[in-house]
């Protein structure tokens, strides 16, 4: 199976920054893209960015110039660099993570998520 372990929540004040991180452990063959999506309350779960095994890097629209994210390979770690955090960036944020892991001497597919971390941004 496939273990997220994510970091880096927390408060800050508006206008702040943030640097979440997940690192990803298992029985892992290969990963095919990794990424952050958040949900506020009384909202649905959205993209805020993610990266492919290819180091192409795809962002929501309202949080391009904000955000940056990046991949370690060989950690199977990826970040995510926030600043200029806004009031409405407050949420939970949580890493998922898709590609191929060995099962019984073959790949399967997984889709996995993290637990989630807060993050709140106060005015």
């Amino acid at each position: 199976q496939v273990e997220l372990v994510e970091s880096g929540g927390g408060v800050v004040q508006a206008g702040g920054s943030l640097r979440l991180s997940c690192a990803a452990s298992g029985s892992i063959a290969s990963i095919d893209r990794m990424g952050y999506y958040r949900q506020a309350p009384g909202s649905h779960r959205e993209l805020v960015a993610d990266i492919n095994s290819h180091g192409i890097q795809n962002y929501a629209e309202s949080l391009k110039g904000r955000v940056t994210i990046s991949r370690e390979h060989d950690k199977n770690t990826v970040y995510l660099q926030m600043n200029s955090l806004q009031v409405e960036d407050t949420a939970v944020y949580y890493c998922n993570v898709v590609g191929d892991l060995w099962r019984a001497g073959t790949k399967s597919f997984f889709a996995s998520w993290g637990q989630g971390t807060q993050v709140t941004v106060s005015s």
